[in-house]
């Protein structure tokens, strides 16, 4: 399953210096607005000590940890939904990622140029949150005048989603996130072709220094947030474990011999779901699977001991995988 999440923020906040120090890809950061001219993309392991207890237990030739791959994208400004600055090119390279880690600058560093000239963090959270709601506003309501003859001469799937639009149009209206209306997953999917900017997940990434590392920031409510140092390269692993948590997934293992892997699937997936992380055959071909948690494994001693106390249980279509569990697939 392959997920991303878009590092943006103003330009200068650190999102390139970050993203360097999260992937080691040596992409520019110069000290510079917009010197991030296309994405890069970088693939992080999600830190977890199961894979490797696994791989040794299992003596494992190969050790594959989870994956999440992060794409930098150049600097936003004011006026982008307008087209300022990158602003378009922004706001295209946004919509094909999953999720948004919003950089916020909280450190004082004269040397490091502030497009504002002036560290505000809250007004730099106003600023890129306001330009992702216009460009939402601007898709919603072309989105409207285009199901007007539809919705006139009574269509029902013309009328729903048009309900759906206007609801959002209040929110955007307001200068809030799409995301905060509350939408039903059914009322997502009608306007999945969208893509709208504020309905992804949003995690807001502190950038902060040494000096301010308690700094404490009024967030939107109900947001998530981490306090990263890249210079330091402090709180990366709470960062990549919050961007897998804010996508929704969880992990699956297989061990033996030639193997220990860690399998991405979305939280709740059924084994023949989660089977597709492997093979789509999988979903399929499935007959059943061979479910053990991870740590009663290791307990255990080898496989056959867990068999023995009667550890491994055989799980059936219906089945929701757990995060930890170490599945061996029968199709």
């Amino acid at each position: 399953m392959s997920l991303s999440i878009g590092i943006v923020g103003l330009p200068n906040v650190g999102k390139s210096t970050l993203f360097n120090a999260l992937t080691k890809k040596g992409v520019p950061a110069e000290n510079y607005p917009f010197c991030t001219i296309d994405p890069s993309v970088g693939i992080v392991p999600v830190p977890d000590e199961r894979v490797e207890l696994l791989s040794n237990f299992s003596k494992s030739k190969k050790t594959i940890p989870a994956v999440i791959e992060f794409v930098d994208i150049a600097g936003l400004v004011a006026g982008a939904s307008k087209g300022e600055g990158l602003g378009n090119k922004f706001l295209s390279n946004i919509r094909e990622v999953d999720a948004i880690a919003h950089v916020v600058r909280t450190f004082e560093d004269n040397s490091v140029i502030h497009v504002a000239n002036k560290v505000d963090p809250s007004n730099d959270i106003g600023v890129i949150n306001l330009e992702l709601v216009l460009a939402d506003m601007e898709s919603v309501t072309k989105r409207i005048a285009n199901l007007t003859k539809d919705v006139k001469r009574g269509d029902k799937e013309a009328v729903a989603e048009n309900n759906i639009l206007e609801k959002l149009v209040k929110i955007l209206e307001a200068g809030r996130l799409a995301i905060e209306a509350n939408l039903s997953e059914e009322e997502k999917f009608k306007i999945k072709s969208l893509n709208l900017l504020t309905l992804k997940p949003m995690l807001y990434v502190l950038n902060v220094s040494e000096a301010n590392e308690n700094v404490e920031i009024n967030l939107p409510t109900g947001s998530i947030s981490v306090k990263v140092d890249p210079v330091f390269e402090k709180g990366f692993d709470d960062l990549i474990k919050k961007s897998y948590e804010l996508l929704g997934l969880e992990t699956f293992l297989t061990t033996g011999e030639d193997e220990t892997r860690a399998w991405t699937i979305k939280k709740n997936s059924t084994a023949p779901i989660a089977g597709t992380a492997i093979h789509t055959d999988f979903r399929d071909k499935f007959i059943r699977a061979d479910v053990i948690n991870w740590k009663d494994l290791l307990d255990a001693g080898s496989y056959a001991n867990a068999r023995a106390k009667g550890l491994v249980r055989t799980e059936g279509k219906e089945y929701v995988v757990k995060d930890g569990d170490v599945i061996e697939f029968k199709i």
